[in-house]
């Protein structure tokens, strides 16, 4: 089983050979440290100096991370990867919302998503950001309960709201929502609102999913908690299980706030704790849906070993393996292939809005240095077995 996911020609199967060669110079760019710097502060520059440089970005970064400007133009991607047997999960990837305008759009957006959405077409989930739907300093006071004003609560209230009518509307049409998970001083609130929506909505069926962040060293004796909770509550816990990207941010707040850092002391307990977590997750199936959302081969694979030993079908309906659109192909593809359960995760949206976001997806490659070398060594592969296969 440990080869599964050196099958390169089923990994690039869809990409042209110019584009497997464009793709290789990209990562090779996210790679350098010195480069990514220089090449991520020359595009927020230039993009303030309002420089033409849309078509540079779509041609580079945007079209290999994302699947287009809008929902419209991300149906191709969808249509394509539902031929090979992986689902879609649309990902609006505006960030820095701040008004009660911009809340209010990007509820709008997850409504829309939501609309289009249909599980028999390769679109059973719908992903929300919760700082899309209100503002962080809002969650960061309601995390410490501090006292809020009149208009804090009502500003509150409007963010609840926000969240029932995305999982009200998920429920009718029988999709998932995936509550993405936020900085662990927000995160408090969150958690109280999500375990609110999963005791509404999660009593017959699994429509709301909690993520959970395993580089933070307290988050598997929540989870543990939260198990124990829904058992004993009477409802059915969906979870997204990420190993986490906020790091070095948390790691900074801590120290200027002089708090104690709340990540995992080094890579190895991060795994650690996300394969015990795993681990838990799938001998609790009949209370538990698990979205594995890691790009990391080991851990997938004793996933799949798991599976195998408690003789749990490949296509469980409660297990799904999820990945971001133009990272670990080999992972998804070659997964599905083998009759597994997969997504990808499909960011879209205006291009000089969704820089944010592709310059977060540059920096957590950098500090991720295995991961841009193995998708670098896999297109290496793909282009020499291409040659070899000509002659």
């Amino acid at each position: 089983m440990s080869s599964i996911f050196e099958n390169t020609r089923i990994a690039f199967a869809s990409k042209t050979d110019l584009e497997l060669r464009k793709s290789y110079w990209l990562f090779r760019l996210i790679e350098s440290p010195l480069l990514n710097k220089i090449g991520t502060l020359s595009i927020q520059i230039l993009l303030k100096l309002r420089a033409p440089i849309e078509g540079l970005i779509r041609t580079t970064m945007f079209n290999h991370f994302c699947v287009g400007t809008t929902i419209e133009e991300s149906q191709i991607v969808i249509k394509n990867l539902k031929k090979i047997n992986v689902d879609s999960c649309l990902n609006y990837s505006v960030e820095g919302v701040k008004s009660e305008i911009g809340f209010e759009k990007s509820l709008n957006q997850i409504l829309k998503i939501t609309a289009i959405s249909n599980p028999n077409l390769g679109t059973p989930f719908v992903v929300l950001k919760p700082t899309g739907f209100g503002a962080s300093s809002l969650f960061k006071k309601v995390s410490e309960n501090i006292e809020l004003s009149t208009e804090e609560k009502e500003a509150w209230v409007r963010i609840r709201k926000r969240f029932y009518s995305c999982c009200e509307k998920a429920s009718k049409r029988n999709l998932k929502i995936l509550v993405d998970a936020e900085e662990s001083w927000i995160q408090p609130a969150l958690d109280d609102l999500v375990e609110d929506l999963m005791e509404t909505y999660n009593k017959d069926n699994i429509v709301v999913y909690a993520t959970i962040q395993m580089y933070l060293s307290n988050r598997l004796t929540y989870l543990k908690a939260l198990l124990k909770k829904a058992k004993k509550t009477g409802y059915q816990l969906g979870i997204k299980l990420v190993r986490g990207a906020y790091i070095e941010k948390e790691t900074a707040y801590a120290r200027i706030n002089q708090l104690p850092n709340p990540v995992c002391p080094s890579k190895e307990a991060t795994d650690i704790n996300f394969d015990k977590a795993l681990n838990l997750l799938l001998k609790n199936l009949p209370y538990v849906a698990v979205f594995v959302g890691s790009h990391n081969e080991e851990s997938t694979l004793k996933a799949l070993y798991q599976m195998e030993a408690q003789d749990i079908s490949k296509d469980h309906p409660r297990i799904c393996f999820a990945h971001l659109f133009g990272m670990s192909d080999n992972i998804s593809f070659n997964l599905a292939d083998q009759g597994y359960n997969v997504v990808k995760y499909l960011p879209y949206g205006p291009i000089k809005r969704v820089v944010p976001y592709l310059i977060r997806r540059a920096k957590e490659n950098t500090s991720i240095a295995n991961q841009t070398s193995r998708e670098m060594e896999l297109i290496q592969n793909e282009i020499k077995r291409r040659k070899h296969s000509q002659k």
